[in-house]
């Protein structure tokens, strides 16, 4: 029932959005967008197309950060999966390419799905303190819309409460023991019990895989994506030949990670377009040449990631790679041929217990 009224309620929203976005397209000259378009800077579109493509490469390295003290040292693994991703994200709702990693990086490595869960969780998690650096960044730098000014002191306070939180996240994780009690190391029974043993084994994964130097690594690494991103919108403007100050384009960038949260459509696509206009339009863009540059942005970030994801998909789906391969030791001489063991014991184990995962993991990140 409950399932039923959540699926209604989505489509519902769903469908006002695309009335929405329909009356707002009506608004739109697009035969001047179109025209802006075809005389675009080819030049300037393929570095658009070269940064867009790099930003996800620094995620996918961001990401090999967690994934290889988790027991998958392989970076072009991590590569492949983080395009696929980011490929199956522009065409499913609710970020459906992140779960589909998950499920990837599972099936091709043998790392239980919490465990792989939990590095996609701390991954993801610099996203968010990346975006309120660069708000802050922007307020004091850029003349920025009164709209994103008056986020001004609650971006710095933001800060400093994450910056808070994630030292002490850390010192909780370097002081905190695994439990060892015997009789929840049985295989757990029935749904509730696989679904708790499940979650307690990503909150083990989660505690054991943070360190001051990895999150370190992962923050300098999200500046870097987030100023690709910055780079990828000025680039497509001056391709357009459409005059977007730097200021403008951050806050376009800003408006349309501010607003789109939750994936109402796949790709984001119409929604992306109206949250341009309305963020560039304070520094005297024409609604038009708005349009053209968001259509621009869209195209080359959709269209290359969404072929490279589609064509890489299909080989997480359907070969499982020797589990003995993939479990090796990132550094054969900082790590014993039993902690690999171990950790391939644990992974082919399903029903073994969550903090003996926690432990295999801890090993390898001590050593």
């Amino acid at each position: 029932m409950k399932r039923g009224l959540s699926r209604a309620l989505r489509w519902i929203l769903t469908a006002a959005i695309v009335i929405f976005l329909v009356i707002f397209a009506r608004t739109i000259n697009w035969s001047a967008a179109w025209t802006s378009i075809r005389s675009a800077s080819l030049p300037l579109l393929a570095a658009a197309v070269g940064v867009n493509l790099l930003t996800i490469l620094i995620k996918a390295i961001r990401w090999w950060l967690f994934l290889r003290a988790a027991g998958s040292p392989s970076l072009p693994l991590a590569i492949r999966a983080t395009v696929a991703g980011a490929g199956l994200n522009n065409v499913l709702v609710a970020n459906g390419g992140d779960a589909a990693r998950v499920v990837f990086i599972s099936r091709s490595t043998g790392i239980p799905s919490s465990t792989v869960l939990a590095t996609v969780a701390l991954e993801r998690l610099f996203d968010p303190v990346g975006f309120v650096i660069m708000l802050v960044i922007g307020v004091l730098v850029f003349s920025l819309p009164p709209s994103l000014e008056r986020w001004h002191l609650p971006a710095e306070i933001a800060l400093v409460l994450i910056a808070v939180l994630l030292t002490w996240f850390v010192y909780a994780s370097r002081n905190a023991k695994p439990e060892h009690v015997p009789e929840r190391r049985e295989r757990p029974r029935g749904l509730g019990g696989r679904l708790k043993a499940y979650f307690v084994g990503f909150a083990a994964s989660t505690r054991l895989l943070t360190s001051g130097p990895r999150f370190v690594g992962a923050l300098l690494l999200s500046m870097l994506s987030w100023a690709g991103q910055f780079a990828t919108f000025q680039l497509a403007a001056d391709a357009a030949h459409v005059a977007i100050p730097p200021a403008g384009s951050l806050a376009a960038l800003l408006a349309i990670n501010l607003g789109l949260l939750i994936r109402a459509t796949p790709g984001n696509v119409g929604f992306f377009q109206f949250v341009f206009a309305l963020a560039v339009d304070p520094f005297g863009v024409a609604r038009n040449d708005a349009i053209a540059v968001s259509l621009l942005i869209q195209t080359l970030q959709i269209i290359p990631v969404t072929l490279l994801g589609v064509a890489l998909a299909p080989e997480f789906i359907f070969k499982r790679k020797k589990r003995k391969e993939l479990l090796a030791p990132a550094d054969p001489s900082a790590a014993s041929a039993e902690e690999g063991d171990e950790l391939g014991r644990v992974a082919s184990e399903p029903g073994e217990r969550s903090d003996s995962v926690a432990t295999a993991v801890d090993n390898r990140v001590k050593r």
